[in-house]
């Protein structure tokens, strides 16, 4: 696991935020991306990641064909085996938290069962990006993406 999102998991959600914050919208991501699920201010929350990682969600899929572009598709990682199932929409916008510019997965219009689910990311360092979940309007989890490789001499995820 990335140094950076192993420190993340011993954050309170509030710390979490404010890491959120300061951060800019940075790159979309492209390709295959690592997953773990924050269930900030927890003590469980390293079992949480792994029992996550292992049996729900392993990541996301990026489609953004143009790496400059601001839209893209994604597809989400799911079960033990890491079938890609669930689609979204990329896109940059406003972020339901703090008003500033934020990437937003929005599954809205491209899944039913996920449909009332926005998911918003920012570029925290390179390849390593800190996300927040939310169930209509009702932030529910933080979760974090890194790169499967290093970037730009950064450690990998």
């Amino acid at each position: 696991m990335h140094a950076t999102v192993k420190n993340w998991l011993g954050m309170s959600r509030e710390q979490l935020d404010d890491v959120y914050k300061r951060a800019e919208p940075g790159r979309l991501p492209v390709g295959e991306m690592h997953g773990t699920a924050i269930l900030a201010g927890s003590e469980l929350s390293d079992t949480v990641a792994t029992g996550a990682r292992l049996l729900a969600w392993q990541g996301k899929v990026f489609d953004v064909t143009d790496p400059l572009a601001d839209a893209g598709l994604l597809t989400n990682r799911i079960l033990p085996l890491g079938i890609t199932l669930i689609t979204a929409k990329v896109f940059r916008g406003e972020s339901w938290l703090d008003g500033a510019q934020t990437i937003i997965i929005d599954y809205s219009t491209t899944s039913f069962f996920a449909r009332n689910v926005r998911d918003e990311i920012r570029e925290v360092e390179p390849g390593v990006y800190l996300g927040k979940v939310w169930w209509n309007k009702r932030r529910v989890l933080d979760f974090a993406l890194t790169t499967p490789e290093p970037v730009d001499g950064a450690p990998g995820g």
